[in-house]
């Protein structure tokens, strides 16, 4: 599975959740996508899978999490994981514009609502996160036969180790706002 498939399928997923009859479309983002990889060869789902990682351990940065922070009103290395399954569910575009700039968040739609209502876990998706082994487990009978599988092609556990990037003080709001303008501004500390 090359990046253009991968996040076709993540575009496709996305396209439809936000087609559902669903008073927040984020809610059918993971069973559609399980859905669209149920029915693959174990192989590509593991492919998927393999797209996915690679794109979550891009986002493991500083200043994603910083933006995570705001966003949620703080967050935990647990959030942390969700929140870049998250960023990954609202699709190509905006992985890319926030992956070059995290800022970028305080034009998405999601994020601009959530500032107005409150919501701190806007962007975040458990969810999103276990698409792949949901799938293997319907196609397949077995998420165990996943795990090993995925032990199978990386046989060195996968630690992410700290975010990437400049580390600095996510509580001080003049930090914040000088790194995070926008976002600081509709989520002020």
């Amino acid at each position: 599975m090359d990046d253009d498939e991968f996040w076709g399928l993540i575009d496709k997923a996305r396209a439809q959740a936000d087609g559902a009859d669903s008073a927040d479309p984020a809610e059918g983002f993971a069973p559609v996508l399980v859905e669209l990889l149920t029915g693959r060869s174990a192989e590509e789902i593991l492919d998927y899978q393999e797209r996915f990682a690679a794109a979550h351990r891009a986002v493991h940065r500083e200043d994603v999490w910083a933006a995570a922070h705001l966003i949620g009103g703080g967050c935990s290395d647990d959030a942390f994981i969700d929140f870049r399954a998250g960023l990954i569910a609202l699709g190509r575009d905006w992985y890319e514009r926030v992956a070059a700039c995290p800022d970028e968040l305080a034009e998405h739609p999601l994020v601009r609502a959530a500032a107005a209502t409150g919501d701190d876990y806007a962007v975040f998706s458990a969810e999103a996160g276990y698409c792949a082994a949901a799938a293997y487990l319907l196609s397949h009978g077995d998420t165990a036969a996943f795990h090993a599988a995925w032990d199978r092609r990386h046989p060195e556990p996968q630690r992410p180790g700290p975010p990437a990037g400049e580390r600095f003080d996510v509580d001080d709001p003049a930090e914040m706002a000088r790194r995070l303008p926008r976002l600081s501004a509709l989520f002020a500390l």
